[in-house]
């Protein structure tokens, strides 16, 4: 069986305070995009884990799919199977690749094998691997709060906007990403302001990393601001980094930005 784990934008991101448990509380939107990964799973005689496409820079046996079919074979007699990733989401980009390939995963092992797993319940296994993986079970646009893994839907649906990312050649460690990170609660909720008309959004709808983040990494900025500078309503950077992505009233010609940066569009 194969699947096409997607991957997700930030709209929006506000760091709101620090947690006892080392992890941070934060409000942004999810929005799921059509950059896609592609996973296959077959029954084998051994355990197998191979990847294509981009490379992934950790150990293979630390991979979340590997991860996820551990915690699932803890409640379920499963077999060996052999796994297959693709890899063409950007890894690094703030977009919830590896989150999204161990969600498809957590739900394409549920189909094969006919365990009737609740969605709830395999959100709650998704938890245990990273705080976006649970976004993905449903897969819909959803207001994310707490650790980024308790959510409330939102009536959000850009298909009729034109959408947009860049992915420049520069690494942004999430250690870099919170050293320059005040917690504060923000003085209107991201759930209030993508009410807003999106022609109001720039401004209004920020990302807290994005101040020091742009201001390290010119390149970042000058993605940004390119994006802007094409027609873009709105444009800001995904999670913690490095994409930057923008929203457009109607197709545009990004040909010019690909000489520096992997470019997606009609996302």
């Amino acid at each position: 069986m194969i699947t096409f784990p997607n991957s997700k934008i930030n709209i929006g991101l506000n760091i709101t305070s620090k947690r006892t448990d080392g992890y941070h509380n934060l409000e942004t939107i999810f929005y799921p995009i059509k950059i896609k990964d592609a996973l296959e799973i077959i029954e084998s005689n051994e355990m197998v884990f191979e990847t294509s496409g981009i490379e992934i820079p950790v150990n293979p046996n630390q991979n979340l799919c590997l991860q996820a079919y551990d915690l699932m074979r803890k409640d379920y007699d499963l077999p060996n199977i052999k796994i297959h990733l693709h890899k063409n989401v950007p890894i690094g980009a703030g977009l919830g690749g590896g989150s999204a390939d161990a969600a498809f995963f957590i739900k394409l092992i549920n189909d094969k094998f006919e365990l009737q797993i609740s969605d709830e319940k395999m959100e709650n296994y998704c938890r245990k691997l990273g705080a976006d993986c649970a976004f993905f079970i449903q897969n819909k646009p959803v207001f994310a709060f707490d650790k980024g893994d308790v959510f409330e839907p939102i009536a959000l649906n850009l298909s009729d906007y034109y959408l947009a990312l860049v992915m420049p050649q520069v690494h942004v460690s999430t250690a870099e990403a919170y050293q320059g990170i005040i917690p504060k609660k923000p003085k209107q909720s991201l759930k209030e302001l993508i009410k807003l008309p999106i022609e109001e959004w720039q401004g209004n709808i920020t990302n807290d990393f994005e101040n020091h983040i742009l201001e390290n990494h010119p390149k970042i900025r000058k993605v940004k601001q390119d994006l802007l500078a094409a027609g873009a309503v709105f444009s800001l950077m995904s999670g913690s980094g490095a994409s930057v992505y923008g929203i457009f009233i109607e197709k545009v010609d990004l040909n010019f930005l690909e000489k520096d940066n992997l470019v997606f569009t009609d996302i």
